[in-house]
């Protein structure tokens, strides 16, 4: 499975060793030492305000609300979504890889009532480092990379790691796909260079399946 320990970095822009990775399991354990117990499929998904790349405040009560609640502006969006989260850093080889088969299912389903997210950790990384690898203020802006990989997904700017730690995430790439009741269905780590058509598959029959 490949998974990056929230520490790795892009191929073409650092070269991040096993201290670094080590060190940055460290971090986020620490991090994460305010969550009792890891998300698994079943819970009701932590709700989350965080501002988009582009500076626009987003919610995940916007989109998915538990079933005696309603949405938080039911005039403006009225229908409740499928929701998928995307958990990712602009450093992390895996993460980057795994956007165009993501990509494939946004397009697929763009239309219909499901909201895609990914949620980028990197400018957090960018001005949190772990000691002696400032190498990573090097990895390149979300905004960027979307343009040249022409990504369409909105993405959050995850710059506190509030959603991060409410999720638990101790590496990345990691996805969560929740339904219309606020509720997890399936969770997702790693990516193998291999997975675009299993991705692609097992996401869309999820989604299916939750729009029925």
């Amino acid at each position: 499975m490949n998974e990056t320990p929230l520490g790795q970095k892009k191929d073409k822009e650092m070269k991040i060793f096993s201290s670094f990775i080590i060190a940055f399991i460290l971090v986020l354990t620490f991090l994460n030492s305010q969550t009792l117990d890891s998300l698994k499929v079943g819970d009701f998904a932590p709700i989350w305000s965080v501002k988009t790349i582009d500076g626009k405040l987003e919610f995940l009560h916007n989109w998915t609300v538990k079933n005696n609640r309603q949405l938080r502006k039911p005039t403006k969006q009225p229908n409740r979504h499928v929701v998928v989260l995307a958990f990712f850093g602009t450093w992390c080889p895996p993460c980057v890889k795994q956007l165009n088969p993501l990509e494939k299912v946004y397009q697929r389903f763009k239309d219909d009532d499901v909201k895609f997210f990914i949620i980028d950790n990197t400018e957090y990384l960018r001005k949190n480092p772990p000691d002696g690898w400032d190498g990573i203020r090097n990895a390149p802006y979300a905004s960027e990379l979307f343009n040249e990989m022409n990504i369409n997904i909105e993405a959050l700017d995850d710059k506190y790691i509030n959603v991060s730690k409410k999720y638990d995430i101790k590496a990345v790439p990691k996805i969560f796909v929740i339904d219309r009741s606020q509720v997890i269905r399936d969770i997702t780590v790693g990516y193998e260079d291999n997975d675009d058509s299993k991705l692609v598959i097992k996401l869309s029959k999820i989604i299916e399946e939750l729009l029925e």
